[in-house]
């Protein structure tokens, strides 16, 4: 059994602690905000995550997972020290790295033993070779250390099945010796192992966000060719994704990507390589389609509803995807914040969100299901595409509405399906099979003589 001491309870740093504790390890979660820590001493997680609180629960139960606000205790008999703080986004997009430095800080004036302190938090390529820095300068004594990257990969809605079943695992020291003891760690995982240098195991991380990220902005891209040309995007997205070299993951085109990692992260290598001289041209343009996507679901909102003075629209989700409550760069807040820049009045429903979602989204309706949120609405928007959406009784929601227009920001849904069930619908990218019979009519190449009448 390993001591290890996760700085950070936020949703990194509680799902790394409560999984290396799973995993039989003795786990201490740190952090300095003494509301969140009281509250997980008393069973209640600051964040939602699916089986996390049960994970959690099942820890402190067997007395391998403990919570607290003190360096000095959580560092004493402590090998390991993962440091995994936010990075949120600064004024130029650069990663605000003060809560890193606190951190490191905090540890060097504690530690009374040798540690191995892991960056888990996304930081600058660089930052490893930052944090050893102060370390040096703040210990009281020098005692010795090393510094090993260990990158997080974890999706908020699938945290712990990524945590334990990963596709690899990504290393990176100056002090082979150190990295060997990380990768032993993780061994009971049973994925790949990558060991490289501390800058190195930095940039992979950036480096797999950003093309993640390309994804889903290439395929909004086309979306919007689609929609021109009258082809399916959802379709065409399957038809790539069979080539194993472009594979079928992040090919969902929709109002666009949001949360804590991508837009941040996007951002941030940008101004990395921008600060070095370099004209990440890509980056700026993923970006761009990305912001674009937002204006473009309020453009084909109004071009359905109309004036949107006086009008209700109902949200159909709120968080930045499912199975979370993150509402950080949610696609739903700039879209609501310009329909009611534009007269509309807003509710919205989200399974989990809601309680997060009510201060950032001042004069929005909360509603207790789909339902009551589409009694006299005007329209419907699909932001998030929860499991729960896709199965719910259409004719009920059209009857409850004032008009039956839904437009499906996550093309959780079948234009066809949709028109029969008597909706005024629009997905994203759909052409073609967004089209009524009488508007296919028009585009078919067979003369009307020819062309079938069922």
């Amino acid at each position: 059994m390993k001591q290890i001491c996760v700085v950070g309870v936020g949703y990194v740093g509680l799902v790394t602690a409560a999984c290396f504790a799973d995993l039989g390890n003795r786990v201490i979660a740190l952090d300095v905000i003494e509301e969140k820590i009281n509250g997980l001493k008393q069973g209640k997680l600051p964040i939602y995550e699916p089986g996390l609180k049960e994970l959690v629960d099942r820890n402190v139960q067997a007395k391998r997972l403990t919570f607290t606000t003190s360096y000095a205790e959580s560092l004493e008999g402590t090998e390991f020290v993962f440091i995994a703080v936010g990075t949120p986004m600064g004024v130029d997009g650069e990663a605000d790295l003060h809560y890193v430095e606190t951190a490191a800080r905090a540890i060097a004036e504690n530690m009374t033993a040798p540690l191995v302190i892991i960056n888990k938090s996304t930081v600058p390529v660089g930052t490893g070779d930052w944090v050893a820095d102060i370390l040096r300068r703040y210990q009281k004594t020098p005692i010795p250390f090393s510094v090993v990257s260990c990158p997080e990969f974890l999706r908020e809605g699938a945290a712990i099945g990524d945590f334990m079943q990963p596709y690899r695992t990504v290393l990176g020291s100056l002090d082979p010796e150190a990295a060997e003891k990380v990768a032993q760690l993780h061994l009971p995982l049973r994925a790949p192992i990558v060991i490289t240098d501390l800058r190195t195991a930095e940039m992979i991380k950036y480096a797999s966000n950003a093309f993640l990220a390309t994804k889903i902005s290439f395929v909004n891209e086309i979306a919007n060719i689609c929609e021109a040309l009258g082809a399916d995007v959802k379709e065409v997205a399957i038809g790539m994704g069979y080539d194993a070299r472009i594979g079928k993951q992040f090919l969902d085109a929709g109002v666009g990507y949001g949360g804590s990692c991508f837009p941040k992260d996007v951002k941030a290598l940008a101004y990395m390589a921008a600060e070095k001289g370099r004209h990440p041209q890509l980056l700026y343009t993923v970006m761009d389609i990305n912001d674009d996507r937002r204006e473009m679901a309020v453009a084909h909102i109004k071009e359905m509803v109309g004036n949107l003075e006086g009008k209700v629209i109902g949200m159909l989700g709120l968080s930045f995807k499912p199975n979370t409550d993150d509402m950080r760069d949610a696609p739903s807040i700039t879209i609501i914040q310009k329909l009611q820049a534009d007269g509309a009045s807003i509710r919205a429903f989200d399974p989990v969100a809601m309680e997060v979602a009510k201060p950032l989204l001042p004069g929005v309706e909360m509603t207790a299901d789909p339902y009551t949120l589409a009694e006299g609405c005007d329209a419907l928007v699909v932001v998030t595409e929860w499991n729960e959406f896709k199965q719910l009784d259409r004719a009920r929601l059209r009857d409850l509405m004032r008009q039956p227009v839904l437009y499906d920001g996550r093309n959780i849904y079948e234009p066809d399906e949709m028109t029969r069930a008597g909706f005024i619908y629009r997905g994203v990218g759909r052409g073609y099979n967004a089209m009524s019979p009488e508007e296919r009519a028009r585009h078919s190449i067979l003369p009307p003589a020819e062309r079938s009448s069922d």
